[in-house]
């Protein structure tokens, strides 16, 4: 199985091209973005992945941005997310990651809105991945558990910081459940939560050294699922990002960490995480 990483855009304020860039002088495999809305961003979108032979994954976020429009229905988070499957299309990507539906729902319409969803997947013939996100429909465990167990077939992008601090604790106490969930993952976030927030200021730091632990012990479980289903390819999005997530210090606003260092801190960690874990164990004599 092959570990590809890829390069988020949020935060990120360049063209596609000096992304493309610097991704591939990380070592990266592709980018992660929303498709752009425009015909002429889309070819040059296009252009930067083809010159740096880079892949693409989709990101969708439904009826809303990262926080969806608490107002908007089922019915409009579909419509919404058909519109942007559409848009990202012509950009060929691996799969869609998406941000989907609504915390508030009652489980009952969680269900429903889910196996509608895939059938829009189907009726355009990609892949969708759901992300477990605060404030969107898989924002804890427990939830996506239950969701699973009547959509069995849904694919998740897992972002587990997002738990962590929805839930102020790592999860060590429902690990059965967790590694029930690592079997329908399919892509990575690569951020390290804290309980008392998503996003630690910097993830080398000594102070977290349990948060990173747990995390990668995740990570772990996801990649060995992932063999068990034969996947040829893991995929992982390092996802530090800005927007309060971003540690800052008071009265000057100055952030504590430079967001793509420590991205490509994440990036070159878990590669290293991923060929340890891939490497089979020496039998004693």
């Amino acid at each position: 199985m092959q570990f590809k990483l890829f390069k988020t855009f949020w935060g990120f304020s360049g063209s596609p091209q000096e992304a493309a860039h610097e991704a591939r002088e990380a070592g990266f495999d592709g980018l992660e973005a929303p498709a752009p809305t425009t015909s002429a961003a889309l070819d040059g979108f296009a252009a930067a992945l083809a010159e740096h032979g880079l892949d693409y994954i989709a990101e969708i976020c439904t009826a809303g941005s990262y926080v969806p429009d608490r107002h908007a229905t089922p019915a409009e988070h579909l419509a919404d997310l058909e519109r942007k499957i559409v848009g990202a299309l012509p950009l060929g990507p691996r799969f869609c990651n998406v941000m989907a539906g609504c915390d508030a729902w009652p489980l009952v319409v969680q269900y429903e809105f889910f196996a509608r969803a895939l059938e829009v997947a189907d009726r355009h013939a990609v892949t969708l991945s759901f992300e477990t996100h605060r404030s969107r429909s898989l924002f804890t465990p427990w939830v996506t558990e239950a969701v699973l167990q009547r959509v069995p077939q849904l694919l998740l992008t897992v972002d587990i910081s997002h738990w962590v601090v929805v839930s102020e604790r790592l999860l060590d106490d429902d690990w059965e459940l967790l590694l029930g969930i690592a079997e329908r993952a399919h892509h990575i976030h690569g951020r390290i939560g804290y309980p008392q927030g998503p996003q630690v200021p910097h993830p080398a730091a000594p102070e977290y050294a349990d948060c990173l632990a747990f995390h990668q012990r995740f990570w772990a479980a996801v990649w060995a699922a992932q063999r068990r289903r034969g996947y040829a390819v893991s995929s992982m999005t390092p996802e530090f990002g800005p927007d309060g997530y971003l540690h800052t210090l008071p009265f000057t606003d100055q952030p504590v960490a430079d967001l793509w260092q420590i991205n490509r801190w994440v990036g070159d960690c878990e590669r290293a995480h991923f060929q340890r874990c891939a490497a089979p164990v020496a039998l004693s004599h």
